[in-house]
């Protein structure tokens, strides 16, 4: 049986999905919540919130991700980091799940990924839980209620959390599994309640068909001067290097926090809302974010939380230290009401250093920009994916390599383009470890990065006086209002210089290493760039 707020133009019987027992059609947030509780998914919360937590699964399970190997995609899927699955596997698995939610209740959110009309992508979800339909019609673009009426899904999800895989039958790892047949323009989920994974199935759905339209895919957020959409900057970096924290400043409009595509027409949001981690969240540092986690519908995902008196505990870890909150942009003030901006002026990546290595923030050159994008330095932060319980060095390509079906030259050739074609000052920031690597230094003092990244954004940081880093060769400054000078020398801050050296040493050794498997795919003046 069919329910709703609005008839849909497609029903999941039109597209061969059948057997479903009660089926709701794009329920509003209310209803998706009322749902939830009364299924006794989660629990109300102070404010209307919706309390929720997703058992084992407190992270994405990115080694549980495939893509499904058909003719249509042999030539341009990046194999060694989307594992293959067979396409008779798939069908086996598909069968199978529809198999298993026969009879069940299903909710059915339709939906845009993409704020761009001109490049945007229809997207049907069908989630077995309520909640995940409230968090996935946070997350994506909600079309108008007139929209809906023609909506016909280019590509639809089915999100299956109580359904286990069988690796053996299915072709995939565990009883989790991710699988996305890019020709038959579905993607199932199960085995998982996190969800992360709906969120990030259409990221890596828009990486995949943007690119052949020459628009660049970015795991970035991006805000622009108020009133000045042409002053715009994008934040690349991957899970907590404070894309969400650096991008939500008061002074500028938010475009958004995670996901954006760039276009020949500038710079738009591929998602409607916000996915923020709320670990140690205080109001004084970050009072836009702290107050979306008391209003109407905000999904508090695995947050402890006093059982009487319902206050969260935003610094209690037992449960993940990937706690967050999900919410539409427009909880935030100065978010942007269109989510476009103009071509970045400024082009900022985000680092978490766990060796204490790198200044808080350093100017490239494009040669030095298309380097550092390449290999996407950074630390793993506890949380983010499962089995991560402390921060871990990692490279992830482009900043977001989970995420990425492509070839990451391809990534890389598109913001080389655009640089070239649009300009932009590029900035590498770190985020991490100063006085010392994680275990005996501290976290770099956010007020500190805030005002550098003010200065960048002003222009008036380009004014100072630059030194030459002996490490990795680009451009620090060595005086910037509001901060500590020494802060900016990292060598400086440790109680050892010797040992800083011979950090710094092992870190450009690691990315010489990793950066070998680039050069036969790139111009001289980025090999240039290369270290070693």
């Amino acid at each position: 049986m069919d329910h709703g707020t609005v008839n849909p133009a497609m029903k999941l019987e039109d597209q061969g999905i059948t057997g479903l027992g009660a089926v709701y059609y794009n329920l509003s947030a209310a209803e998706l919540q009322t749902a939830a509780v009364a299924k006794g998914e989660g629990i109300n919360g102070k404010g209307g919130t919706f309390l929720v937590t997703t058992g084992k699964h407190t992270g994405r399970s990115p080694k549980d991700k495939f893509v499904v190997r058909t003719p249509e995609v042999e030539d341009t899927i990046w194999w060694d980091n989307n594992p293959p699955m067979d396409p008779a596997k798939f069908d086996t698995l598909y069968t199978d799940m529809l198999s298993h939610l026969n009879g069940g209740t299903a909710y059915v959110q339709d939906l845009f990924g993409g704020a761009d009309p001109a490049y945007r992508l229809d997207v049907r979800v069908v989630t077995e839980l309520a909640w995940h339909g409230l968090f996935i019609r946070h997350l994506l673009r909600r079309p108008d209620p007139s929209e809906l009426n023609s909506f016909v899904p280019e590509f639809t999800i089915i999100n299956a959390p109580s359904f286990k895989a069988d690796p053996a039958k299915h072709g995939c790892r565990s009883e989790t599994v991710i699988a996305l047949n890019l020709a038959k323009k579905l993607i199932l989920i199960g085995g998982t309640e996190y969800a992360g994974e709906n969120k990030k199935s259409v990221f890596t759905l828009l990486n995949y068909l943007l690119p052949d339209q020459g628009i660049m895919p970015m795991h970035c957020s991006a805000n622009h001067a108020t009133g000045n959409p042409v002053d715009t900057a994008v934040f690349f970096g991957l899970s907590g290097t404070g894309k969400t924290t650096l991008s939500a400043d008061p002074s500028r409009t938010l475009i958004g926090d995670d996901e954006h595509g760039w276009s020949d027409r500038g710079v738009f949001n591929f998602e409607g809302g916000c996915y923020a981690k709320t670990i140690n969240l205080r109001a004084e540092a970050e009072p836009e974010i702290y107050a979306t986690c008391s209003m109407p519908h905000t999904v508090i995902e695995n947050m402890v939380y006093d059982p009487d008196t319902l206050e969260l505990d935003f610094d209690d870890t037992s449960l993940t230290a990937n706690m967050r909150c999900a919410y539409p942009l427009d909880y935030i003030s100065n978010a942007s009401e269109t989510a476009l901006g103009g071509h970045p002026k400024n082009i900022i990546m985000l680092t978490c250093d766990a060796f204490g290595v790198l200044p808080p923030i350093s100017r490239l050159t494009p040669a030095q920009a298309m380097y550092h994008f390449l290999s996407g330095f950074t630390s793993k932060v506890a949380g983010t994916e499962r089995g991560v319980t402390e921060p871990e060095p990692t490279f992830s390509t482009c900043f977001g390599a989970p995420f990425m079906p492509r070839r990451p030259e391809v990534y890389g050739k598109l913001l080389q383009e655009k640089i070239a074609t649009h300009g932009a000052t590029c900035w590498l920031v770190n985020t991490g470890w100063t006085g010392g690597a994680y275990g005996t230094g501290s976290r770099m003092p956010i007020k500190a990065t805030r005002a550098l990244l003010t200065a960048a954004l002003d222009g008036s940081l380009a004014e100072e006086s630059f030194r030459k880093d002996p490490n990795f060769g680009f451009d620090v400054p060595v005086a910037c209002d509001g901060v500590d000078t020494a802060l900016l020398n990292p060598r400086s801050t440790w109680a050892d210089p010797a040992a800083y050296d011979a950090q710094a040493a092992k870190l450009v050794q690691m990315f010489s290493d990793n950066f070998a498997k680039y050069v036969p795919f790139i111009d001289e003046d980025v090999k240039a760039a290369a270290i070693g």
